[in-house]
Parts: C-alpha cells; sequence; structure tokens
C-alpha cells in the first residue's frame, strides 16, 4: 500500500467547512425517510404521492443544476457556495410551514433547486484544492455527514417531530445552516484558480463544451445509473421498518442512530482505503457485496431490533463502500477549466436519477391503507441488483479513463526533467 500525504491547517479548515455543510443538506435530505411514515398518515398520502415528494426534489435539483453548470466556472466558489446555501435555508424553512401535499411539492422544489448544486460546488471546490491522491480521504470525512445526520440530526429530528410534529425537523436544519453559513463567509477563502483558464465565450457553449466530450459522458452514465439503484429503497425505509418489520416509532431513532454511528467509524477508514488500493477494486468488491445485503435486507419479515440494526449497518458499508471510492474517482475526469460544470451536469444527473428511480419505486411499492404492510419492497432488491451489474462495468470504464488521463499527465511533468538531466 502506498502512503498519503498529511492535510495541511487550511485543507483541515476546508474539509471541516464543507463536511458541516453537507450535513445540513443531507439532513435536509434524509430526513424525509424516516418522517416518510408521519407525513403520509398526517397528510393522507399514498406511497406513490410520497414518492412524487421525494422526486420534487431530485426532479428540480437536476434542472438548477443544469441551469447553472454553464455559469458555475465563471464566479468564485465561495460566492456561489454562499448563494445556493442561502437559497437552500429559505427551501428549508418553507418545507416547515407547509401544510398540505402541494405546499410540500412546493417547497421541497424550492429545495431542491439550490440546496441540489450544493453538492456539485463542494465537490469543485475539493476538486481544485485536494489532489487525487488525496480525495479518497477529503471525500471520507466529507461524507461523514452523512452518518453524523443520523447519528445526531434524525434521531434529535425524529425526537423533536414526536414531540411537537413533523414541521420541527425542517426548523432545525435551518437553524444549524444559518450558523454554518455564517462560519463559511467568515473562514473560507475565495476559490478562483479556475478563473484563469476560462476559454468558452458564453455560458451555454461552456455547458456543450462540457457535455460533448465522451470522456465525460462516461462518467455522467456512471453516475446515474448508480443514484437509480441507491435512490429506490430510502423513501419507503421507515414505512417498511414500522408497517414490515414492526419497528415502532419510539425504536426508530435508535434504528438511525447506530446506523449513523456505524458510518462515522466506516467513512475515513473507507476513504484511506480508496486512498493506498485500486478505487475500482474497492468499489466492485463494495457493490458485490451490497447486493446480497440488499436482497436480505427487502425479503425480512419482523425480526428482533439487533438483527434490523445489524443488518442496516451492514448494508450502510457497502452503499458507503461503493460510493466513496467512486466519488474520487469521478473527480478525476473533468479538466481545470470545465470542473465546475462537469460537478454541476454530474450532479444533476444524479438528481434527476433519483428521482425517477423515487416515482418508479412508488409505482412498484403499494399499501392498502395507512397502517397495512408495504408490499412489493422486495422487487426493489431485484431490481437494484439488475442496475449493479452495468454500474460495476461503468466504473471500470471510468476507472481507465482517470488512470490513462493521470500517466499522461505524468509523462508530460517529466519530459522537462529528463531534458534537463
Amino acid at each position: 500500500m502506498k502512503q498519503t500525504p498529511a492535510f495541511s491547517s487550511h485543507q483541515k479548515l476546508v474539509v471541516a467547512l464543507l463536511a458541516l455543510t453537507q450535513f445540513t443538506v443531507i439532513l435536509d435530505f434524509m430526513v424525509m425517510s424516516p418522517l416518510g411514515d408521519m407525513l403520509m398518515k398526517s397528510m393522507s398520502i399514498k406511497p406513490n404521492q410520497f414518492g412524487f415528494i421525494v422526486s420534487a426534489y431530485a426532479f428540480s435539483a437536476g434542472i438548477s443544476g443544469l441551469l447553472t453548470a454553464g455559469f458555475a466556472d465563471r464566479f468564485d466558489r465561495k460566492k456561489l457556495l454562499l448563494f445556493f446555501y442561502a437559497g437552500f435555508i429559505f427551501g428549508t424553512l418553507c418545507c416547515g410551514l407547509a401544510n398540505t401535499f402541494y405546499t410540500m411539492v412546493a417547497a421541497r422544489i424550492v429545495t431542491g433547486l439550490f440546496g441540489g448544486v450544493m453538492g456539485s460546488i463542494s465537490l469543485a471546490i475539493i476538486t481544485d484544492l485536494f489532489d487525487i491522491s488525496l480525495r479518497g480521504r477529503v471525500m471520507g470525512f466529507v461524507q461523514m455527514a452523512f452518518g453524523a445526520s443520523q447519528v445526531l440530526g434524525i434521531p434529535i429530528g425524529l425526537y423533536l417531530a414526536n414531540a411537537w410534529g413533523w414541521e420541527a425537523p425542517f426548523f432545525l436544519v435551518a437553524g444549524i445552516a444559518v450558523i454554518v453559513m455564517g462560519m463559511i463567509f467568515i473562514s473560507l477563502e475565495p476559490v478562483t484558480a479556475h478563473l484563469a483558464v476560462q476559454r468558452d465565450k458564453s455560458a451555454f457553449k461552456h455547458l456543450l463544451h462540457t457535455v460533448m466530450k465522451r470522456d465525460y459522458r462516461i462518467g455522467f452514465t456512471a453516475t446515474a445509473l448508480m443514484s437509480i439503484g441507491g435512490f429506490m429503497m430510502m423513501p419507503f425505509g421507515s414505512a417498511f421498518a414500522i408497517n414490515n418489520l414492526h419497528i415502532t416509532q419510539e425504536q426508530l431513532p435508535l434504528l438511525f442512530m447506530v446506523t449513523g454511528v456505524g458510518a462515522l467509524f466506516m467513512m475515513p477508514f473507507i476513504g484511506k482505503l480508496s486512498d493506498k488500493i485500486d478505487k475500482f477494486r474497492l468499489f466492485a468488491a463494495a457493490a458485490l457485496y451490497m447486493m446480497v445485503i440488499v436482497l436480505i435486507y427487502t425479503h425480512l419479515t419482523p425480526q428482533p431490533l439487533w438483527i434490523i440494526m445489524s443488518l442496516n449497518v451492514l448494508m450502510m458499508a457497502g452503499i458507503m463502500g461503493r460510493m466513496v471510492p467512486f466519488t474520487a474517482l469521478t473527480t478525476g475526469i473533468p479538466d481545470l477549466e470545465d470542473r465546475g460544470a462537469f460537478m454541476s451536469v454530474n450532479s444533476s444527473l444524479q438528481q434527476i436519477a433519483g428521482g425517477i428511480a423515487a416515482v418508479v419505486a412508488g409505482m412498484i411499492v403499494s399499501q392498502k391503507d395507512k397502517f397495512s404492510p408495504l408490499e412489493h419492497y422486495d422487487t426493489l432488491g431485484w431490481v437494484i441488483i439488475g442496475l449493479t451489474i452495468p454500474c460495476i462495468f461503468l466504473v471500470y470504464r471510468v476507472s481507465e479513463l482517470v488512470k490513462a488521463k493521470l500517466a499522461k499527465g505524468a509523462a508530460v511533468v517529466s519530459v522537462p526533467v529528463a531534458t534537463e538531466a
């Protein structure tokens, strides 16, 4: 295994700020799943309608990413981050104030328009400031936000929801986000190196230039396929746990907390591992492992709580074991002048694919009444397995592209060194 260099103090600050930012954005998105059963009962909505609420965020985020892709490399990335973060906070407040199916859909659309771009801006900052040999660790730490949202955010949010109503978690997220936004404004330095290498005169030409590159399109396709599989189970996770596995509303925070603790321990380890061994091999092993766990979980019947928690932790290991090396690989595809646009388009396709997955999952899963078990949830497991197999092949192609690009860069750098010798 190869040794990796340490982070500088400024890099550590950047990682911490981006992790906090992602914590709030991921919490806003992830809290929809544990609140799903509560929202479906409170608003008297059916599974297909709840799937539409989830997909409304994803589709609006995808559209927003495409619309901003042409402009993503034309501004200081810090200013872009602050602008979209402010819009995300406003949308989250609207979610807490919604009281019908239609107002919730509208609020999720607003939140998605701004929050859906946050991930791509963060990835562009990471790609600008960190060498690819460090990005596995960076992604491991930043994606600890996923685990932290489950350890801290979701249990606290569910506790508040049980005590004061489902609206409370959204107000919690907005309050935390305001504090994080102030920290970014004060502490984060401008990120402007990409401005010196811009060639395209118009935003549309820049977007078209990015989309037309064949290597980029391979990365886009892999991301879309990854997202379709990943989003299918998520919207109905709490409803399945409560109605099929007989988890109580009081036990649900504990289930998410234990899963999140597992993710917190796994993220740094997976990140370091992906910087020391071949990223594709790690991805492929995690994908095959995840297929087995997903098949077991989606066919699960009522079990003791400790078995359900253990399976959730094992499933999270597979999901994160795929995501960290895959994300690190995709950051190696774009050139410096295209990174913002590439990340925006990539994020858009991720969100749109996730929205399609949520809609399709809502069409597959059914429920006879508010308290009946979900039907056909096991079908989702088979669909996810069917999508994961071609995804492994696409990620292999991404890996080969990145290796070829790195080899080409190394060859160019070595030319003047050989001449001087």
